[in-house]
């Protein structure tokens, strides 16, 4: 991902939703930052790995890195539904038709 991008996720998430705000736990450490937590989740929606994979080095938690994606995937269609998640064009349509045409490889990877 570009990390621009990146960054504007991060700092959108982190100024909108609390759960992405860094604060002191009971006994006044820090807790995950904001880029921990979205760099958990993007993780774990990229790879499509296991919740427990990120624990070690992002050093997060199984539960955790589930509050993560949850978080991070309601924060991100609350902020950033209009402007990037919208229906599809006819002219998006089309050009993924004739994407899949072109490739013809089926999910198991097989040509067909």
């Amino acid at each position: 991902m570009n990390k621009e991008l990146f960054l504007r996720i991060v700092h959108g998430l982190s100024e909108c939703i609390p759960f992405f705000q860094q604060r002191r736990d009971a006994t006044g450490s820090f807790g995950h930052s904001p880029l921990q937590k979205c760099t958990a989740a993007i993780c774990l929606l990229a790879y499509g790995s296991a919740a427990d994979t990120v624990d070690k080095y992002l050093r997060l938690a199984e539960t955790t890195a589930l509050s993560c994606l949850h978080n991070f995937t309601d924060g991100i269609i609350q902020l950033f539904r209009y402007e990037y998640l919208r229906r599809l064009t006819p002219e998006d349509l089309q050009t993924t038709t004739r994407y899949w045409r072109e490739t013809r490889v089926s999910w198991d990877g097989r040509e067909h």
